[in-house]
């Protein structure tokens, strides 16, 4: 029997629930009889963990980074560890743990580790090298080009909201790609604060998380300084 929720279906099979995240999945677990093909992204005991997190002090506050055996799946702040932790959890249909809770299995302690090593290095005011994989499987199709777009400009760089657009080739679509840049769930990795008006401008930051528009802003700003970028606020 099977239930689906957009890209996440959960089945029951002899007793055991699976989910399955992705299509074409076929068969029983890994090991078991599941094939394992290219449509198919991630198949997990309802059970067992689907990410693992932890946090560590930043610069602005604590900072909560979660991975899977893909990649690094979120990182957020100016929120709580339950908060982080059910925001995950909904994305993925399953629990998120604290790292070190639960046997390590497959790559999601390597690309968590990295994930955090990266972070503190950006934080830092340091170039980030070698980015740790990210994972945004469970992602709209629309949400993932823009994102993966965001997450190519350098450091030190800058682009506008209707350049991104055009380099996914919908030059119409800059109100869009907004959106899907307000529901990015890895910042600083994917650096949505690199993003700014088409007049130069900061424009705006955060979807309407972390608090007042004011301080997100302040914060954009302070980041972009820190890789030599200085950006005008918006116009009153």
């Amino acid at each position: 029997m099977a239930e689906r929720s957009g890209q996440v279906a959960r089945i029951r099979l002899g007793g055991s629930n699976v989910i399955v995240h992705g299509q074409e999945c076929t068969g029983g677990d890994r090991g078991r009889g599941w094939s394992w093909g290219p449509g198919c992204v991630t198949l997990a005991r309802m059970d067992e963990p689907v990410a693992i997190r932890t946090t560590f002090a930043g610069r602005w506050g604590p900072v909560f980074i979660a991975a899977t055996d893909r990649g690094v799946v979120a990182i957020e702040w100016l929120t709580t560890e339950e908060a982080f932790d059910a925001a995950v959890s909904r994305r993925l249909g399953g629990r998120v743990v604290p790292a070190g809770t639960v046997r390590s299995k497959g790559q999601r302690d390597k690309h968590l580790a990295n994930g955090v090593k990266w972070v503190e290095a950006f934080l830092s005011g340091r170039p980030a090298k070698n980015s740790p994989p990210i994972d945004l499987a469970d992602r709209p199709a629309w949400d993932r080009h823009v994102l993966e777009a965001v997450a190519a400009i350098p450091w030190g760089q800058t682009a506008s909201y209707g350049q991104i657009a055009c380099r996914i080739g919908s030059p119409r679509a800059a109100r869009a790609v907004g959106g899907a840049i307000g529901r990015n769930p890895i910042m600083f990795l994917i650096p949505c604060h690199r993003v700014i008006a088409s007049d130069g401008t900061l424009g705006g930051w955060g979807g309407g998380r972390w608090g007042a528009q004011t301080h997100r802003l302040r914060n954009k700003r302070d980041m972009l300084l820190r890789e030599g970028v200085t950006v005008a606020p918006p116009a009153p």
